[in-house]
Formats: structure tokens, C-alpha cells, sequence
């Protein structure tokens, strides 16, 4: 038996690298917590207890999360230091060897957090709890509540594609759900407890339904049907997944937002073949051109890789010209970095770092330019926009539909409630729109 009251008084202080999936589960890891009896602090806060979510996508996500450990251990040299996610499902070793660290625990063990807690006492050395994920077919549900207007909903998880630069599948299993039934009933907690907005999350989450004989569509349809949530919105979805009829049905939807977020990874369709990816770059332009027959407005985030092993000048220069024709509204760029035991190491012809961050600054450019045009489009328009709760130096920020972020003067009263507002100019220091109520 678990002494809990071990647990009462104590404060607790969570940080969470990587994906908005992670995000979720952080949140329900701490209301786990809570309810045995933690009291949840800010990380910038002295606690008893500080939990740390891990990433391994890159080399700079395990970077922050050894800053984010001697972070804590400045705060409290006393505190219960767990370290948790994928990089310690992955590299509990690595992590181990840091010092002050007290628990490790891997991917699936970390929703049983309160199991492992003990009697909070630091031994000089880790405890390591890492089970084999290659095989796991639990799904754990999750969602945030970060403010009270927004939710990410944890809809999937695992990952079958293996792509050749990726670790996220070891990291994280096979794919895996929920019914459509008990997302719908998760879905239902988040709105009862304030959430208008609500973005569903995975690994791959086109993916869904695989261990449940169900599809994406069945869930979306089925979401789409709760009264008390306003707005939904698709995070990355693979293209391939992204079926037409998909596309059809959020064209129809008033609650499912006109915003994608689908990956690319490259405009190459060689490195598209050496990354393992299961579209190319004609699929990709299919989808986006269904998009915008559909949804003219819509908002369309792309993730690229940029440096990959075997990636040649000319390789980069088709994704430049592919990416410079694509009518997208952003790019999310990321610098490759080596995993270790992935098949990308097998390719004999790395690109250098220098060669790498110099495409990077390329296509941050080439997005700056295309995310510029996409908010003038707008200047002079009206729009509904959801408002959130921060306060920023006498401002406060909310999304159209099709995810323009727009700006506002404060005003609590408009927290929560969908407001009817004219665009009037581009603030670039903030990346928003300025606006004034109807």
C-alpha cells in the first residue's frame, strides 16, 4: 500500500519539454498528483517535488532537459527530482548520470507516478523504472487544462510508419487508442471543466482507430456533435492520412476549424524516399490543393527538416522551389540532428552543421514571407476570435478560426466568450493582428 499522506502538504512543480502531447499527459500526471494530496507550484517556484516531461526528437530537446534538471536542483538541492518522457524511456543511462536526479521513469510508468514516489527520500542514486514499450498496448488518457479556454486532447499514441531520422515509435510504442466512445466521454470532462477549445493530439493521430476497428472521420464526426465545445482543431496529421473525405467534412463542420498542420518533411522526393516517408511530393500538393478548393481560408502549417543525412544541394534547392510555390501559410523548420539507432546513421553522406543551420535561416525566411502575407490578407476583415486569459502589459491575445492570433486590450470579462472583432493592422512585433470590438 502506497502511504499517501507521506504526500500531504508537499508541493509539487512540473515542466514539460517537446509536443503538445506531451503537454497532456504532463497535466494529467499532475492532477494524479493533486489528488493525492501534492499542491501544485510554478516551476520558477522552490518545491518539494519537481517533475520534468521529456523530448528526444533533436539533441537541443535532451540540451533543455538536462538545463531544465540542474534548473531545479539550484531551486531545492533537497527536492525529489523525477525525470520522466521519452528521452527517459529511451536514455534512462544518460539521465541517470546526472546528478540529484532521484527517479527515472519511462513512458508508460510515469501514469503511475504516485507508485514510485516512496517516501520522497534522495538515496545518492536513481531508481530506474523503464518496462518495454515495443509491445504496449494500454492507451492512457489525457488532457490539459493550461487555461481554462483551450484543451489538448490526447486522442492517440505509438507510432507504426518507422521512419528512417525518427525515434519516436521506440520511444513510444505501436499505435494505440481509446474507443470513440471514451475519447467522446474525455472530451466531455475537459468541457465540463471549462474547455471551449479543444486540440486533439497524438503521435500520428490519422492513425486512430487502428486498435479499436474505427477511423479518424468516425471520431471527428462523432466530436463534432457536443453542444458545450465551440472549436476543435486537428494537430499534425500525416498527409497520407489526411484523406479527402477528411477534408470534406471540416470544410462542413462549424467546429472544426479551417487550420492544418500537416508534415512534409521535405520537398524532395529522394530524401522523402531515404526519410521512409509514405507520400511524395504529388500527394502533398493534391492535399493542399483539396485544402484550398474547400477552405481558401485556411491556415496551413508545414513541418520540414532541413540537413538530413543525404540530403544534396539539389535536394534542398527542389524543397526550396516546392515549399516557395506551396500556398501554406507557415513553416515549422527543423534542423536535423542524429538519433541514435535509427537507419538515417547508415546513410554515408551527412551534411555539415554549418551547411545545415544555413539552409534553416533559408526557409525561416521563406516562412516569415509567407506567414506575412497570409495575416494582410486579412487586414480590414472581420473575424471571430476566442479570447484567453493572459494578461500581457494591458493586452490579451485569442485565434480567428483560421488561426490568426489577434491582439486586444484587456479585458477579463471577454475571457472564454467568442467575440466578434475587426482586423485592423499588423502588429509585427507580436506576430497578431490588432483588433477592435464589433
Amino acid at each position: 500500500m502506497i502511504d499517501r499522506s507521506v504526500f500531504h502538504e508537499k508541493k509539487a512543480a512540473f515542466h514539460t519539454l517537446g509536443c503538445k502531447l506531451n503537454f497532456s499527459e504532463t497535466s494529467t500526471i499532475a492532477r494524479t498528483m493533486m489528488d493525492d494530496g501534492f499542491t501544485r507550484v510554478d516551476f520558477n517556484e522552490r518545491a518539494d517535488v519537481y517533475v520534468i516531461n521529456t523530448c528526444t526528437v533533436t539533441e537541443i530537446a535532451e540540451k533543455k532537459c538536462r538545463a531544465a534538471i540542474h534548473k531545479a536542483i539550484r531551486q531545492n538541492p533537497d527536492a525529489f527530482v523525477v525525470v520522466t518522457g521519452c528521452f527517459a524511456q529511451l536514455r534512462p543511462e544518460n539521465i541517470a548520470k546526472i546528478p540529484g536526479v532521484d527517479l527515472i521513469l519511462g513512458s508508460n510508468e510515469k501514469f503511475d507516478i504516485t507508485a514510485y514516489l516512496g517516501h520522497l527520500d534522495k538515496n545518492g542514486s536513481p531508481e530506474i523504472h523503464t518496462g518495454k514499450i515495443k509491445n504496449e498496448k494500454t492507451f492512457h488518457p489525457s488532457y490539459s487544462m493550461g487555461d481554462r479556454t483551450r484543451c489538448f486532447l490526447k486522442v492517440q499514441d505509438g507510432c507504426d510508419y518507422f521512419c528512417s531520422y525518427c525515434t519516436i515509435p521506440m520511444a513510444r510504442g505501436r499505435s494505440r487508442n481509446a474507443s470513440v466512445a471514451n475519447t467522446i466521454k474525455m472530451a466531455q470532462q475537459a468541457a465540463a471543466e471549462g474547455a471551449r477549445e479543444i486540440i486533439l493530439t497524438g503521435v500520428n493521430i490519422g492513425d486512430f482507430g487502428r486498435s479499436t476497428n474505427e477511423t479518424f472521420l468516425d471520431l471527428i464526426r462523432e466530436l463534432d456533435k457536443i453542444e458545450s465545445i465551440w472549436r476543435y482543431r486537428v494537430s499534425s496529421i500525416e498527409p497520407n492520412l489526411l484523406t479527402p473525405e477528411i477534408i470534406a467534412f471540416m470544410a462542413e463542420s462549424k467546429k472544426f476549424m479551417p487550420h492544418f498542420h500537416i508534415p512534409l518533411q521535405s520537398g524532395s522526393d529522394n530524401v522523402l524516399r531515404l526519410m521512409q516517408r509514405k507520400y511524395n511530393t504529388a500527394l502533398f500538393q493534391q492535399r493542399i490543393d483539396t485544402i484550398r478548393q474547400l477552405l481558401p481560408d485556411a491556415f496551413i502549417g508545414v513541418d520540414v527538416i532541413v540537413g538530413v543525412r543525404g540530403e544534396s544541394e539539389q535536394d534542398f534547392a527542389d524543397t526550396h522551389a516546392f515549399l516557395s510555390q506551396l500556398d501554406v501559410s507557415q513553416l515549422h523548420v527543423f534542423t536535423y540532428s542524429e538519433r541514435p539507432n535509427t537507419k538515417a546513421l547508415n546513410i554515408e553522406t551527412p551534411v555539415s552543421p554549418e551547411e545545415r543551420k544555413h539552409r534553416s535561416q533559408v526557409l525561416h525566411l521563406l516562412s516569415d514571407k509567407k506567414t506575412d502575407a497570409f495575416y494582410r490578407r486579412f487586414i480590414n476583415t472581420s473575424s471571430v476570435v476566442l479570447p484567453e486569459g493572459q494578461n500581457d502589459d494591458g493586452y490579451m491575445y485569442g485565434y480567428t478560426d483560421n488561426y490568426i492570433k489577434v491582439e486586444l486590450p484587456y479585458n477579463s470579462n471577454l475571457v472564454n466568450t467568442l467575440q466578434n472583432v475587426d482586423l485592423l493592422e499588423f502588429n509585427t512585433d507580436r506576430s497578431a493582428l490588432k483588433a477592435r470590438l464589433k
